[in-house]
């Protein structure tokens, strides 16, 4: 502290052309004034690091914050294309089955097709010999009259 009173008293000479004593009360102001800018350095440092604190807080509230909604968007994204996904498997589900019926339908129907025309076949031959048997009935019946 003396060394800065010595160098106070030298700046005063110095730029005022002004002798002064280390008694004198100017010295007094300045020895205030050092302790006033020392305790408002400390002061406003308690400021800043509280500041700073606060900031890392916030900043940290902040980082949760976003990474919550990052979260809750990424789980809707997902929940969103868990639906999108079930919708498209069933959709080409019903296009297969689809497909898969008519493919079957169709294979059915040419393997049935033969059968079919035979059993159609018969049945006309079966209409015309019921047709012949209830003529000859007919016959039968007016004969015996």
């Amino acid at each position: 502290m003396s060394d800065k009173i010595e160098e106070t008293i030298k700046e005063i000479a110095a730029k005022h052309g002004i002798a002064v004593g280390r008694d004198d009360p100017i010295l007094i102001l300045q020895t205030i004034n050092d302790r006033l800018m020392q305790e408002s350095t400390a002061a406003q440092q308690a400021n800043l690091d509280a500041f700073k604190s606060e900031l890392e807080e916030i900043a940290h509230r902040w980082g949760d914050d976003a990474k919550n909604k990052a979260e809750r968007t990424l789980n809707a994204a997902l929940a969103a294309s868990k639906e999108a996904m079930a919708a498209t498997i069933k959709e080409n589900a019903k296009a297969t089955a689809a497909a898969a019926r008519q493919q079957v339908e169709e294979a059915i129907a040419q393997e049935l097709k033969p059968s079919i025309r035979e059993a159609r076949r018969v049945s006309y031959m079966n209409l015309v010999a019921a047709g012949m048997v209830v003529f000859a009935a007919g016959l039968a019946l007016w004969a015996s009259w």
